[in-house]
């Protein structure tokens, strides 16, 4: 046998062996995926879907555009569970059974939720007398208060469908009002907001899960009405308005030790009370990616429960005896948990809080029982345990970059653990001696480098698609930030609180709020950089596609973790395609009092646009600073020959009456003639103050925006899109296309596409509130003049023609 021959076989052998040892085999692949399968679920990474399944049940329902059949719900999770106890404990059919009941007890739990808000939103926009009893208040500014008020009764005139909860700004000088107090005074009450663009934030939701059926302020400073007495209040109105006046005076005690926006900083990372922090500091912290700081988030209370817990634990510590003869970790853990609760409870029970809270919970009583404290399936626990009782918080954003961060630094920290449990330790030989210290310092900020990133990139995501921004300098801020905030802000504050009771509180409190003053400085240092990075409005689909790539990737551990990377990168595609996608003609605001061209550049109807609409518009379409209107006095806009009677400086007629044949056709020679001189400048609207604007787009569309709806027929004649609120009717007999404001409160904003044509039958309209019916945009649909609701505003294009 020749030398080739004999070394044949073993070098076949070690041939097989390499490629084995080297990760490669002919194992087929429907046999690695459920190797890699049963490795996930013999670590129980199984569990930590739970949560996922019944988030996505409830986010399902209530992505729906009306509402589904309760009994379908509460008919097939019966039937479900049923064929699940029966089905084999092994197989596929099992697993798809689960995964059905775990959805399905998402959308009940969203049914149920629902059911029980059954929050009253007002349907229109009225001024009327409010009576009613404080709940709590905020400070808005310096003079200036938030009362969250239950309504009694509301006079001149008395609403047919009144608010229960709603909340009204005080902006005259008064006395405070306390909690428990009752109050009159005359207010402008409006219903929540709805998306300022179709697919962006619908606040009437959130106001709906939140028992606000109305926003608004005073005329004047509010008057009391008396108080409301004791015993009318079961035990638990008690308790909640002593909690509230003890968040309260906390609140002002900081405030009033710490001056400035350092202790109305303070006073928000105590009490969740962030309205008094001026504007400019909210925007810096803002852009430079700090705000996450400002509330009570897993962020405050994992370190005040931190600090809290090691204190307490080095403190027991001390006495040897006591410490060998009593579980000193236990009792630490007992009292951290008792801590976080009165922290739970002093924040006046903020969702971001109650989040917090109920995950450091968990883990401390993961302590009790002799568990890991800090793992992926506590934090499952926690998600399980709120989207079971408020299952309306996975569509905020809040709750999605919160459980977002905390699994992913989890994922990290334990991919981390492993890697390094794999590797023979090399002890450096400088770690000892005089470089221990810099090594200690250089290994606390790779900790806070590591945690910024990852908490940064696992956020992204959701910052992109609610808020359609990105902080470019986020890491940079964090960075020089934590190190304040870990070590001088929340130790001095937790000892200030504790030291609160004895009127010791105010050294610590100062130097809690020299710590903020320095995060100040920083976040307006760094957004003066720069950095905020517009996005842009995205693709309906980007928000789930990420969000399942990014749960593939921190709640599995094996190969498999790594069918996240393509979804995520699909998902940055989609990002792509929307911002490649053109821009509508024109925007109309829900209640049609701002309008806007976008072609060739921005430009709107108002000098001033309001800045909660337009701030939208803006980050979602990108758009530059709009182009403001010509606006002319009356006189000089109207035709030569306007006499006593004629339009005034306001655009009204002087005798406030209706128009006889000669004010009409001022009216009508005045517009001609603003049209003729919007066509010389395409885009930019032409404006009477108080009664109209006209613009011209590149087209040859002529629009009018009506605001006395006394001129909304000669709009109809003059114009092709006409976007009158007041008009007194609902079309044009001219065949204009005539945005009532009927149409407007059942559609909603509008995105309007002329696709080249002046035939209005050619065009796109996409409205926000198309074809929607559910609990919380049902006010759009009431009509108070029959007490009737209508029907919704169809989504299809063919049926908005008829509109």
């Amino acid at each position: 046998m020749s030398a080739d021959r004999r070394l044949a076989g073993p070098l076949r052998l070690l041939s097989r062996r390499k490629r084995v040892d080297s990760g490669w085999s002919r194992e087929p692949s429907a046999a690695k995926l459920q190797k890699a399968l049963n490795e996930e679920v013999s670590h129980g990474h199984a569990f930590l879907f739970i949560p996922v399944l019944i988030g996505g049940g409830a986010a399902v329902w209530f992505a729906l555009p009306r509402d589904p059949p309760a009994f379908l719900v509460f008919t097939l999770l019966p039937l479900s569970l049923l064929a699940l106890s029966v089905a084999s404990p092994l197989g596929r059919i099992r697993s798809f059974l689960l995964s059905f009941s775990l959805l399905l007890i998402g959308a009940a739990a969203a049914e149920v939720e629902t059911w029980r808000r059954a929050t009253v939103i007002l349907d229109s926009p009225v001024t009327t007398s409010v009576v009613g009893e404080v709940h709590r208040r905020e400070p808005a500014g310096e003079g200036r208060w938030r009362y969250f008020i239950r309504v009694n009764a509301t006079e001149r005139p008395i609403l047919k469908r009144p608010p229960e909860d709603v909340v009204l700004l005080a902006r005259a000088k008064h006395r405070p009002f306390e909690a428990g107090d009752v109050l009159r005074g005359r207010a402008r009450l409006s219903p929540p907001s709805g998306p300022a663009l179709p697919g962006l934030n619908d606040f009437a939701f959130r106001s709906y899960y939140d028992g606000i059926g109305a926003v608004g302020f005073f005329y004047g400073a509010p008057q009391p009405a008396g108080t409301r007495k004791a015993d009318e209040r079961d035990w638990s109105e008690r308790l909640s308005q002593r909690i509230f006046e003890l968040r309260g005076t906390i609140a002002d005690r900081i405030r009033a030790t710490v001056a400035g926006d350092a202790g109305a900083f303070a006073a928000a990372i105590v009490t969740d009370e962030r309205r008094a922090i001026s504007e400019e500091t909210t925007e810096a912290l803002r852009i430079s990616g700090l705000a996450h700081i400002v509330a009570i988030s897993g962020l405050n209370m994992a370190l005040a429960a931190g600090i809290f817990f090691i204190g307490l634990r080095s403190g027991l510590g001390l006495f040897t005896g006591f410490a060998q003869a009593w579980p000193i970790k236990k009792i630490a853990a007992v009292g951290a948990l008792l801590m976080a609760t009165v922290y739970y409870l002093i924040s006046g029970f903020a969702v971001s809080a109650e989040r917090a809270y109920l995950m450091m919970a968990v883990m401390l009583i993961a302590v009790l029982v002799d568990r890991a404290a800090i793992s992926l399936r506590n934090v499952a626990i926690s998600a399980i345990v709120i989207l079971l009782v408020s299952p309306s918080e996975v569509m905020g954003p809040s709750f999605q970059m919160s459980f977002a961060a905390t699994a992913a630094l989890i994922a990290g920290y334990a991919f981390w653990s492993r890697r390094q449990s794999h590797r023979e330790p090399h002890p450096f030989p400088t770690g000892h001696g005089r470089l221990a210290p810099f090594l200690t310092v250089w290994h606390l900020m790779a900790g806070i480098f590591a945690t910024s990133l990852i908490g940064g990139l696992s956020t992204a995501i959701y910052s992109m698609d609610h808020f359609h921004r990105l902080s470019g300098y986020g890491l940079v801020a964090n960075l020089a930030v934590m190190p304040i905030i870990s070590f001088l802000v929340m130790p001095a504050g937790l000892v200030g609180m504790l030291l609160m009771p004895f009127g010791l509180d105010a050294p610590f409190l100062k130097l809690m709020g020299a710590g903020l003053e320095a995060v100040i400085h920083v976040a307006k240092a760094v957004s003066s950089w720069g950095g905020d990075v517009g996005v842009g409005r995205q693709h309906p689909w980007f928000l789930p596609v990420a969000s399942v790539g990014l749960l593939l990737l921190t709640l599995l551990r094996t190969k498999l973790r790594l069918l996240g990377i393509p979804l995520i990168a699909t998902a940055f595609l989609l990002s792509w395609q929307a911002q490649r996608a053109p821009l509508p003609d024109i925007l109309v605001a829900d209640d049609g009092t701002l309008v806007a061209t976008l072609q060739p550049s921005p430009a709107t109807n108002r000098t001033r646009p309001p800045g909660f609409v337009f701030d939208q518009w803006r980050r979602a379409l990108l758009l530059t600073d709009p182009r403001k209107p010509v606006v002319s006095p009356g006189e000089d806009i109207a035709p030569k020959g306007v006499g006593e009677g004629g339009l005034s400086a306001t655009g009204k007629e002087k005798d406030g009456g209706a128009f006889d044949d000669e004010q009409r056709h001022r009216h009508r020679a005045a517009m001609r003639q603003a049209f003729a001189a919007a066509g010389a400048d395409a885009g930019r609207f032409q404006c009477l103050p108080k009664a109209w604007c006209v613009a011209v787009t590149d087209e040859g569309v002529a629009i009018a925006v009506v605001e006395d709806g006394r001129i909304a027929g000669i709009a109809c004649d003059l114009a092709v899109l006409v976007v009158a609120p007041r008009a007194p009717f609902d079309q044009c007999r001219s065949g204009a296309r005539l945005i009532s404001g009927a149409t407007l409160r059942r559609a909603g904003s509008l995105e309007i596409s002329l696709n080249g044509s002046r035939d209005s039958h050619q065009w796109t309209i996409v409205a926000a509130m198309a074809g929607i019916d559910r609990p919380w945009s049902r006010h759009r649909l009431f009509d108070w003049r029959t007490g009737e609701f209508e029907a919704p505003v169809p989504s299809s294009r063919g049926e908005a023609d008829q509109w």
